[in-house]
């Protein structure tokens, strides 16, 4: 009997998927034409097994690039649920920066995965930019950024993050640029 599609996984074969996911967005951040073989056999799983979750290359790439948007997305209220808004703003946006040098990582294997003719586009960002959205609005209204910014307001201010290149120490560098941009939300805040 098969599987419907969308049954939920057997916790073995989610935790196959989560680390062929892992090994992938590794490899193909070091080069966009990597062996999907390489892949499964560092991921330690058959051949079988990897074409089930990832019929194609496209398929595993257009997954990385989902399942890493919503990893990023999805911190954003639990954030909100332990720190102060600012605060909580400030670590999503760090965690939005390993996502942008992981995305700069895998833009060629992206690139390759969308540009062909019939081949499927580019996963939509809404759920990061609904993310940004919920912080902004929390910090506004606890009074620690000035009103108005919007999540466009936003990825313009941090777009720099997305040209850092990914092979370098480039943590420290992000790190200072997101807090000038923190520094600069906070101006004009009601609250300050």
């Amino acid at each position: 009997m098969r599987q419907k599609k969308d049954a939920p996984l057997r916790s073995d074969a989610q935790r196959n998927r989560e680390r062929i996911l892992e090994v992938a967005l590794e490899e193909l951040t070091r080069s966009a034409d990597v062996p999907l073989s390489a892949i499964a056999k560092k991921a330690g799983v058959g051949q079988g097994t990897f074409y089930r979750h990832f019929p194609t290359r496209e398929a595993l790439v257009l997954e990385i690039y989902r399942h890493e948007m919503h990893q990023v997305a999805d911190t954003a209220a639990p954030l909100l649920e332990s720190r102060e808004p600012d605060r909580a703003l400030r670590e999503w946006m760090d965690r939005l920066a390993r996502f942008a040098l992981a995305k700069a990582g895998l833009a060629d294997a992206i690139r390759q995965a969308t540009s062909a003719p019939g081949q499927p586009a580019k996963p939509g960002h809404a759920p990061v930019t609904e993310a940004a959205e919920l912080l902004l609005r929390a910090a506004e209204e606890a009074g620690t950024i000035r009103p108005g910014i919007t999540a466009d307001d936003l990825f313009l201010l941090i777009g720099g993050l997305w040209t850092l290149p990914p092979g370098t120490d480039w943590q420290p560098r992000a790190t200072r640029l997101l807090d000038f941009v923190m520094d600069g939300l906070r101006v004009g805040a009601p609250g300050r």
